[in-house]
């Protein structure tokens, strides 16, 4: 059997446990970026509250051994609970739950220009709000009860335009703000609080590109490539961005020279955003 069959298998049977209304195909593999050995990543979506013994019934089934399933807020306020699974020919099946309902309303806000950012295990730089419909979008449907995963993709095809302009104008506006905080730090050389404000500071404008060009950005992985690669990206954002996470410094003076640089990507990057449209 191929592995998509296998997949395709597993979701059809995730699908019919009492509670979940679709699973997704997410990640790399989705997107056809991944490599031979990447995971696969299936989002099942409930309502309510998913069967999780059911649900472990089934992933020892596939797997041939006992695995444990991770409830609704064990990993996490965003990444909700799931389960990481290894077939028998050594593939690994990620679980992530996703809650149907608060996808749908996360997603009538994103529409509104509203967007939240929670802390959450795995995400260093916090989870986003829009990934949640993000991940509808960019990923593949496998299994859809009612047709409501289909439907909520072809809507989030779209970006957003209310969206757009929210998240472009205040991850740019954050973005200056910890460059400003990192001002405080060279005198007293304190590494630690210059580098987290100027890794903040990078995360915000690589979603502050994303965003402006209607780009759903769902984590941080390979986030700072994409958008360098974006029309209009301040030359050499990439290498720029990497200089500053790398060699900040730890002398009075190299961070001076790191917080000079901050402040000029910031200033490019407003530029790009502050423009009237992506085109």
């Amino acid at each position: 059997m191929e592995a998509i069959d296998a997949i395709d298998a597993i979701a059809a049977k995730v699908a019919q446990v009492p509670g979940v209304v679709g699973v997704m195909l997410g990640g790399s593999r989705a997107r056809g970026t991944h490599r031979a050995d990447s995971d696969w990543d299936l989002g099942v979506y409930y309502r309510g509250e998913p069967d999780l013994p059911a649900l472990e019934a089934l992933a020892a089934e596939v797997t041939g051994g006992p695995v444990e399933v991770y409830g609704p807020g064990a990993w996490g306020a965003w990444v909700n609970g799931g389960a990481w699974l290894v077939l028998p020919d050594g593939s690994h099946v990620d679980w992530i739950l996703r809650d149907a309902d608060r996808v749908r309303r996360v997603w009538d806000d994103c529409r509104a220009g509203r967007f939240e950012i929670g802390v959450q295990a795995g995400h260093p730089h916090g989870f986003w709000s829009p990934a949640y419909p993000g991940e509808v979008a960019l990923g593949r449907v496998l299994a859809d009860t009612d047709g409501e995963l289909a439907r909520l993709k072809d809507e989030a095809r779209a970006y957003p335009e209310a969206l757009r302009k929210a998240l472009a104008g205040a991850a740019v506006w954050d973005a200056g703000f910890s460059v400003a905080m990192a001002g405080k730090s060279y005198t007293a050389r304190d590494v630690l609080h210059a580098a987290l404000c100027l890794s903040r500071a990078v995360g915000n404008l690589v979603q502050a590109l994303h965003a402006h060009h209607g780009t759903w950005c769902l984590n941080e992985k390979g986030a700072l490539a994409a958008a360098a690669a974006m029309p209009h990206t301040p030359p050499g954002f990439e290498a720029r961005a990497l200089s500053l996470l790398g060699e900040l410094g730890r002398t009075e003076e190299e961070l001076r020279h790191s917080l000079t640089e901050a402040e000029r990507l910031v200033a490019e990057v407003r530029g790009v955003v502050d423009a009237e449209s992506p085109a």
